[in-house]
């Protein structure tokens, strides 16, 4: 009997693979976004600005759409897709292709006016900054 190691995570993402391909058996593509696949995205805050880092490698900056409408963000766009290579057959294919589609609702004290889209090394990242009427306001206190 040989011990293995039990990782939990990989049996996570080999079940996950298995449902791709399930579902990708009956007519789907296989992603769980609708429309295409989900990039993966960090928020974070940074003084009074929200950071946005989406991963998006192997996508051109002419690809990727950013929208905001009705305090929505949306992310979306495509990659090209090798599937037309019928010489090439895959053993394992783990790089997502095709299209992508991210949306986030943003909270009321953001100013969706100045946001900020920038792309580098497959990374975009979107500054947004809180609304000059919502950040907080220091008051002095005076003594009778």
């Amino acid at each position: 009997m040989v011990m293995q190691r039990w990782v939990p995570f990989a049996e996570m993402r080999r079940a996950q693979e298995n449902m791709r391909r399930w579902r990708t058996s009956f007519g789907g593509n296989g992603d769980s976004e609708v429309g295409g696949w989900g990039a993966s995205l960090d928020v974070a805050r940074e003084g009074d600005n929200y950071i946005i880092q989406v991963s998006l490698p192997g996508v051109g900056p002419d690809n990727i759409d950013v929208t905001v409408e009705d305090n929505v963000l949306t992310i979306k766009g495509s990659t090209q897709s090798e599937h037309d290579n019928k010489e090439r057959e895959y053993l394992i294919r783990e790089r997502q292709v095709g299209s992508f589609h991210r949306s986030l609702r943003l909270p009321d004290t953001v100013d969706t006016e100045s946001i900020n889209p920038s792309y580098k090394d497959g990374v975009l990242t979107i500054t947004i900054p809180k609304a000059e009427s919502k950040k907080a306001k220091h008051l002095k206190v005076l003594a009778n």
